[in-house]
C-alpha cells in the first residue's frame, strides 16, 4: 500500500511545484490579477451565484518552452473530441465548482492550467493549490475550447473568454419578443448609444441548450464567428476579447442596455 501511495504523492508534488512556477511568471500574474478583479465584479453584481460563471485565457505565449516540455508527464484526461488547432497550447481556466467570491480572494486554489496534448486529444492539468488531487477545469470546457479553436483557425486576436449569469440578460431572454438576434440587437442598440459604438456587430443569440453540451458548444462557436458576445437563452452571456477586462466590459454594457429597457418598460 505504501509503495502505491508514494508515487502519487510525488506526482502531485511535482504538479504543484510546476503550477506555482507558472503562477509566479510576471505576465501570468498580470492575467491572474485581471481574473481576480473581474471575479469580484461578477460577484458584487450578482452575476455569479454559487459556482456560476467561468473564465479561460490562452497563456501559451507566457509559458517558456522549457516548462512546456515538462508538462506532458503530468495528469491528463482524454477529451470527447480532439482540438487539433490547440495542440501544445496552454490555457488558464477557472476550476469546476469554484466560486467567483473565492477566486477573487484565492486564485491559486480556484484556477488551473491545462496543456493540450499533441493532436489535441487530451489535456494535462497543472495546478498550484494545496488540494489538487481532484481538480478539473470548468464544466463548460468544451465550449471554451471550441471557441479558442475557432479563433486559432481564423488567426483572431482574442485570448480571453468569459461566461457569467448576467441577471438582466437572463430576464431579457425570458421575454417572448426577445427570442431572435434581430429583436435583441435592435432593442439593445436603441437603449444606449454606447452599445452600438462598442459592440457594432451586436450579440449572437443561442436558444436554450443543456449547459456543458456539444450542442451549446457548437451553436455558441458558430455565433462567435462573426461576433464577440453571445447571449444564451435563460443562461446569461459569453464574451471574448484580448483581455478578461475587455470581455467583462462587453458583458457589462449589454447588461446596462437591458437594464435601461426594463426601466423604460416599467414606466409605460
Amino acid at each position: 500500500m505504501v509503495m502505491q501511495i508514494i508515487p502519487e504523492v510525488i506526482n502531485l508534488t511535482q504538479v504543484r511545484q510546476a503550477g506555482r512556477r507558472l503562477f509566479q511568471r510576471k505576465p501570468v500574474r498580470s492575467v491572474v490579477k485581471e481574473i481576480t478583479d473581474t471575479a469580484k465584479h461578477l460577484w458584487d453584481k450578482g452575476w455569479a451565484e454559487r459556482n456560476a460563471g467561468n473564465i479561460s485565457v490562452n497563456v501559451t505565449s507566457f509559458v517558456p518552452a522549457s516548462e512546456l516540455q515538462k508538462l506532458p508527464s503530468f495528469p491528463f484526461l482524454p477529451m470527447q473530441r480532439p482540438f487539433p488547432a490547440l495542440e501544445k497550447k496552454v490555457f488558464l481556466f477557472t476550476t469546476s465548482g469554484s466560486r467567483m467570491r473565492d477566486l477573487a480572494e484565492n486564485p491559486e486554489e480556484n484556477l488551473c492550467f491545462i496543456y493540450i496534448s499533441e493532436n489535441g486529444s487530451a489535456y494535462h492539468i497543472v495546478a498550484a493549490g494545496e488540494d489538487i488531487s481532484g481538480i478539473k477545469p470548468t464544466s463548460e470546457l468544451i465550449t471554451h475550447l471550441s471557441i479558442h479553436q475557432m479563433f486559432a483557425h481564423r488567426k483572431r486576436p482574442e485570448t480571453a473568454v468569459l461566461h457569467a449569469h448576467v441577471t438582466e440578460l437572463i430576464a431579457f431572454t425570458h421575454l417572448p419578443e426577445m427570442k431572435s438576434e434581430e429583436a435583441i440587437n435592435s432593442t439593445l442598440f436603441s437603449m444606449h448609444p454606447e452599445t452600438k459604438l462598442f459592440i457594432p456587430d451586436g450579440a449572437g443569440f443561442v436558444p436554450f441548450a443543456v449547459p456543458g453540451s456539444e450542442e451549446l458548444a457548437r451553436e455558441t462557436t458558430r455565433r462567435f464567428e462573426s461576433r464577440r458576445a453571445v447571449i444564451w437563452e435563460n443562461h446569461g452571456c459569453m464574451a471574448a476579447s484580448e483581455s478578461v477586462a475587455d470581455a467583462f466590459d462587453t458583458i457589462d454594457l449589454l447588461a446596462k442596455a437591458a437594464g435601461i429597457y426594463f426601466l423604460v418598460k416599467g414606466r409605460q
